[in-house]
């Protein structure tokens, strides 16, 4: 069984229904069980500033899938929720990121893991290490390392919602 650790975030129309609904397409694909879901966190933009707050999440999965079938199931769910990819990191109705994958480093066309700028995102780590299973991996120790020098109020995020357990978020 694999270990995946996801970052979903969105800022366009109804953001909390946006995680949710992406959440449930993950839980209910065959193969993909949801161990973890942080709380909601909002955050400002990063890169493309003239746009709306976004919501952030981490999850945390168990799957039987390889990274590669991973990334795809990720990219269905994005389309299928009308992800329009015209301004780099501009605003987005849902953005589904692998951010770990096991322990692993993979490097191949189209997919980097860990994600190459999890470690620089206050956005990405803060969700992330909410629901870090003990003991922390390399990256994860890294990842708390980073979090750890960061000044999150100029980082720009807050916890928006609490997420008591992963049911009670799937619920719509």
């Amino acid at each position: 069984m694999n270990k995946v650790y996801l970052s979903i975030g969105t800022n366009i129309g109804d953001r909390e229904q946006n995680l949710k609904h992406a959440a449930n397409l993950l839980y209910d694909t065959s193969g993909i069980d949801i161990k973890a879901i942080s709380s909601i966190y909002e955050t400002a933009p990063v890169g493309y500033l003239d746009q709306p707050s976004f919501l952030n999440i981490s999850l945390l999965l168990e799957t039987t899938f390889s990274a590669m079938e991973c990334l795809k199931i990720c990219q269905m769910i994005e389309n299928e929720l009308g992800r329009v990819r015209d301004i780099r990191w501009g605003p987005r109705i849902i953005d589904l990121d692998i951010l770990l994958f096991n322990n692993e480093n993979i490097e191949v066309e189209h997919l980097i893991v860990p994600h190459p700028r999890m470690y620089e995102r206050a956005f990405v780590l803060v969700p992330l290490l909410e629901i870090a299973e003990q003991p922390f991996s390399t990256h994860l120790e890294m990842a708390k390392e980073n979090v750890t020098n960061m000044d999150l109020q100029k980082e720009g995020i807050t916890k928006w919602k609490v997420t008591e357990n992963v049911q009670e978020f799937l619920r719509l």
